[in-house]
């Protein structure tokens, strides 16, 4: 198999991608859809235990290391000076999140020929780490599949590349170069237990082929993967290889889209400032729309 088509198209050190497309020019054109001046978060709530946790990743856990108990024990608070502090453990692949352009590959090399070898538990991943996926404002576009259908999306509906050429014909909006997509399904939300994980309706690999044509720059969904599942049979996962691995554009999980479906916007600035954990997978964020 020859090398996939989006290596070396930012030369053969890159480690940024499809987020190189996101220029001045990019980002000015993005500021100007703003109208109201609303900040609007697209992330799920973050809760200690089990929130937007997969069933094979661990759960989130939180300790305190100082609270109101330990005041009631007798610890000292001088000039009357109290606080309290915590610390949080979780996946960084729990709740809503990006996954880093080193989160999945096949054969032996990373996207654009990175060495797989590089990742190590001991040091993280040397090479398309988190922190190497740079902030961005950029325009967002919301595919709203549930306005469209009148509900959220059945369970595994694929969601194709017709699909997504009807629905931007029917809204009027077409995405372009340098932006960011969101698909709304509905199954956040609306769907609980094993069948949330195991048959999601997503984006199917021409689906994918069809946004990475135009040069888009990531891809969310309010669903803990973005494609559908189950795979198809002899595949897995085939839409994280065709975007992250072969073309550089990072993936957007667990999104919370209701609120920003409400204002009827289907285009808007987009905010990414992804926490720079060095050498992870992934990175937890808040997302933002401004409209």
């Amino acid at each position: 198999m020859g090398r996939p088509g989006g290596w070396g198209r930012w030369g053969a050190q890159d480690e940024t991608g499809a987020l190189n497309l996101v220029s001045g020019p990019v980002t000015l054109a993005a500021m100007s859809l703003v109208s109201e001046g609303r900040v609007i978060s697209l992330s799920q709530p973050l809760a200690p235990a089990g929130n937007g946790a997969a069933p094979h990743r661990a759960p989130n856990t939180r300790y305190m290391t100082r609270d109101a108990g330990d005041y009631a024990l007798g610890a000292r608070a001088p000039g009357g000076f109290r606080f309290a502090e915590d610390v949080v453990l979780l996946s960084t692949h729990n709740g809503t999140h990006v996954d880093a352009l080193c989160h999945t590959w096949q054969g032996d090399e990373l996207y654009n020929g990175h060495p797989a070898a590089d990742i190590r538990s001991t040091s993280g991943a040397k090479r398309l780490g988190a922190e190497t996926l740079r902030p961005i404002l950029s325009r967002g576009v919301l595919f709203d599949f549930v306005a469209d259908n009148g509900a959220p999306l059945p369970a595994s509906t694929r969601i194709g590349a017709a699909d997504l050429a009807a629905l931007a014909q029917r809204q009027g909006v077409e995405p372009r170069a340098g932006d960011v997509v969101l698909l709304r399904t509905g199954w956040w939300g609306s769907v609980e237990g094993e069948e949330y994980w195991d048959l999601e309706p997503g984006l199917s690999p021409d689906g994918a082929l069809w946004l990475a044509e135009r040069d888009i720059v990531m891809v969310g969904a309010d669903n803990y993967a973005v494609e559908v599942q189950p795979s198809a049979p002899g595949e897995t996962f085939p839409v994280h290889l065709a975007l992250i691995h072969q073309r550089g554009i990072p993936i957007l999980e667990n999104l919370a889209l209701d609120t920003l479906a409400d204002t009827g916007r289907r285009e808007f600035l987009f905010v990414f400032a992804p926490l720079p954990l060095t050498g992870s997978t992934a990175a937890p964020l808040n997302p933002l729309a401004v409209v």
